[in-house]
């Protein structure tokens, strides 16, 4: 039997036809209503993160005061002013030594910088994050910059504000999507509380942690970013924390000294990485178990403290005296060589801490060292440039970097110069290194991840461009061994594909035989007298030409089968089309030509 289909061109759909419902239900983005209660429990969450930056803030300088000046005091303090002597090396001693026993008898999650942790619960633990993490990681956070650490509070606060936020999710019924959008909006309050800085943190989540760029979680993450920032106000106080005066735009040949020290910023990016994973490596050939490491590391924090006392603690003085050109020379060369060295040597030991306030730094180092040779601009402004590109390059986040430069600073008149530094930092690094610092770490622990976002193909093909028209179709009233034989003799309609349409005789689909249905038809008694109709099956999940193709791959997952007959959505018994795995594949296979073929125009 000859089953005629009917194809019709594209941009000539007929009313009714594959042109008609499917084709109307198709839209630029896949949000629903849903949106609305996830931005409404993200006012929870960015409440609840602003709180908690509050906290962890408290804790740090509560820590601080006790533990270099020996009064019980939250007034805002750094470790410089300390009369310790030579004694100030056992104070980053002892809090390591209380990090590890609480990573030992705790959680080994309170261990690191935060972001590959949270990116792990994210990708690997279906955005869920357990209470106790959300406890210990402020907590130790604190414990680690409060008596010295060279860390920033910005990796404890993302991993402790999304932990808050996960938790908050698994409270109700949601998918694990949603939870990740939870998650992520929690860390990026966390950043936006303590730094004031709202629209960066919503760029560091879609650029690092939301591994998606959709309505969906961008809606509810900036809700979240934007009340913990209007929090911080009253709990923290007003931005900009660094507050310095504007610059006047730069020329040409300023914008290509910012390109040039964003290379040389890379290079620096990708030297910093190495040693901090190079120091990793070698504390883990000590015969000693990791809970004595953070201690080990905390020894050389002390006595870089000795020999250049601003290594020690979060540092944003330091940061604000480089943004101010205050620093110059030889002090920061003696900064930038310091400061590296012992956060590298602090980090790989695995204890906790962030890693942008010590970027910022050594960014801010490196460009207000450049920028002294530099004949265009101060020192400060090379400053902020060389953060911006040290960030950008080592986090891979070159938006971030530049809105977060912007929004520390309020210096709007650079904008240009710091996405130029930021860019070339970020080539730099993408070209000469296979991961980033943050994502290093997951792939030390076995697992690897993509950080470029594209548009799936299977969202953009339609079923129409990769459907096949020459149909597998036989007769409902067909013995089965006859179609047994007309496989076996090689019918190429037949022989090449998994499933066959059974139609019934006005060509009306009626089911669908596969090879498995044949085997367990012609192993019955009575299989010489079994049809095709009888052995196949008439429950059947069918697909439209208009609909995207990731539509028609989720039917296939959800009823388990490998192909779909492809019908008009009006008159669901009229073929038009058969869609298998090859034909899905196809779809990857012109994404992998657009890629990697190339041709003259």
């Amino acid at each position: 039997m000859q089953f005629e289909s009917v194809i019709l061109p594209t941009g000539h759909e007929q009313p009714g036809a594959s042109g008609g419902t499917a084709k109307h239900q198709l839209a630029d983005f896949s949000t629903n209503r849903r949106v609305l209660l996830l931005a409404a429990m993200a006012v929870v969450i960015g409440a609840i993160s602003a709180l908690v930056a509050y906290v962890l803030i408290w804790l740090i300088a509560g820590i601080t005061n006790l533990a270099f000046y020996h009064r019980l005091s939250a007034a805002p303090a750094i470790p410089q002013g300390h009369n310790l002597g030579y004694w100030v090396v056992l104070v980053p001693v002892v809090g390591a030594l209380v990090i590890g026993l609480m990573a030992r008898f705790g959680s080994e999650k309170i261990r690191g910088h935060g972001i590959p942790e949270a990116l792990e619960a994210i990708l690997l633990g279906r955005s869920k994050i357990q209470l106790k993490v959300a406890l210990l990681k402020p907590i130790s956070a604190a414990i680690s910059i409060g008596t010295g650490g060279p860390f920033g509070a910005e990796g404890p606060i993302i991993m402790t504000g999304g932990a808050f936020g996960s938790i908050f999710a698994q409270q109700f019924h949601l998918s694990a999507a949603e939870r990740k959008t939870l998650l992520v909006a929690g860390a990026a309050a966390g950043m936006s509380a303590v730094f004031a800085t709202p629209v960066a943190a919503v760029l560091l989540a879609v650029e690092l942690l939301l591994f998606e760029w959709k309505p969906r979680s961008f809606i509810p993450v900036a809700v979240a970013s934007i009340v913990a920032s209007v929090l911080r106000v009253p709990l923290l106080g007003a931005g900009p924390i660094f507050s310095v005066l504007p610059h006047a735009p730069l020329s040409g040949a300023g914008l290509a000294c910012a390109a040039g020290l964003g290379i040389l910023a890379g290079f620096g990016s990708g030297l910093l990485t190495m040693l901090v994973y190079g120091c990793e490596d070698l504390f883990q050939k000590l015969p000693m178990h990791w809970m004595w490491w953070p201690a080990i590391g905390a020894v050389f924090v002390g006595v870089g403290g000795v020999i250049e006392p601003r290594v020690l603690g979060v540092g944003y003085d330091t940061i604000y005296s480089l943004l101010r050109g205050e620093l110059l020379g030889g002090v920061v060369i003696g900064l930038l060589v310091a400061k590296a060295i012992v956060w590298s040597i602090a980090l790989g030991s695995g204890t906790s801490g962030g890693v942008l306030a010590p970027l910022l730094i050594m960014g801010g180092a490196l460009g207000a060292l450049v920028g002294s040779w530099i004949p265009v601009g101060d020192p400060g402004l090379w400053a902020l440039i060389g953060m911006a590109a040290m960030m950008g390059g080592t986090m891979r986040s070159p938006l971030t970097a530049m809105v977060f430069a912007v929004e520390l600073t309020r210096d709007f008149n650079l904008f240009p110069a710091l996405l130029i530094g930021s860019v070339g930092a970020l080539g730099v690094t993408v070209l000469i290194m296979r991961r980033s610092i943050l994502t290093e770490k997951l792939a030390r622990r076995g697992h690897h991840i993509i950080r470029e976002y594209s548009i799936d193909p299977f969202e953009l093909t339609r079923v129409r461009d990769v459907m096949d028209k020459d149909l597998p179709c036989v007769p409902a009233t067909m013995k089965l061994s006859a179609l047994a034989d007309l496989v076996a003799q090689g019918n190429s309609a037949l022989s090449r594909r998994q499933g066959t349409l059974i139609m019934d005789e006005q060509n009306r689909l009626v089911g669908i035989i596969t090879r498995g249905d044949m085997v367990r038809g012609l192993r019955e008694s009575h299989a010489t007298e079994l049809t095709v109709a009888e052995a196949g099956s008439t429950d059947l999940a069918v697909t439209f030409a208009d609909e995207p193709l990731h539509v028609a791959l989720t039917k296939m997952l959800n009823r388990d089968v490998g192909r779909l007959p492809v019908v008009e959505p009006d008159d669901q018994t009229r073929v038009v089309g058969y869609l298998g795995r090859a034909a899905i594949l196809s779809a990857r296979i012109k994404l992998y030509e657009e890629e990697n073929i190339h041709h003259r125009g």
